[in-house]
């Protein structure tokens, strides 16, 4: 039988390789939003899984059409940042359970009108407020003064990760 990691000393090793490393995970920004991003959904999901038995993507979905009232797929997918086959698995779940609706687009049969039922508005009626305050008792972690900043900061980092994704897609047509 051979040793683990413990009992031969490699984990010791390993670990003093990690501060010398010019990649720390833990401290890669990216990776950092990435985590941040996942507690924070995973948290606000707990509320409305529970409650109605949707998960993040019909999450988006609902509250997208709940803001806008009726919009195609594709709208839905550019708005909340899913790639199609989600958003339309999402769609499938919401029209299951109906929560969403789908109307023909007369003008172009290969795309729909989604909107919410009633029983589909009446949910995101419902949980709006349940989700403001889960956002105001989120950044109630930020201190008062430093809200606005954080606010610059997410508006530069959105904007500045759009303008990086789009040169690097470039770069991989034309490299």
């Amino acid at each position: 039988m051979t040793n683990g990691p413990a009992e031969d000393g490699t984990a010791d090793a390993l670990a003093g390789r990690g501060d010398t490393a010019p990649l720390k995970l833990e401290e890669f920004l990216p990776y950092r939003l990435n985590v941040l991003a996942n507690l924070v959904s995973q948290a606000l999901s707990r509320i409305y899984a529970d409650r109605y038995g949707i998960g993040v993507p019909e999450w988006r979905v609902l509250v997208t059409l709940g803001q806008y009232g009726m919009m195609t797929g594709k709208a839905v997918g550019a708005h909340s940042h899913m790639h199609k086959t989600k958003v339309s698995r999402a769609v499938a779940l919401l029209e299951k359970g109906k929560m969403v609706a789908r109307r023909a687009n007369r003008a172009d049969l290969r795309e729909s009108f989604l909107s919410l039922t009633p029983a589909g508005r009446a949910i995101y009626e419902d949980l709006a407020p349940i989700a403001l305050d889960f956002a105001k008792r989120l950044s109630e972690g930020i201190a008062p003064a430093d809200r606005a900043a954080f606010e610059r900061a997410i508006v530069h980092l959105t904007e500045r990760s759009t303008k990086l994704a789009a040169e690097f897609a470039k770069n991989r047509r034309t490299g």
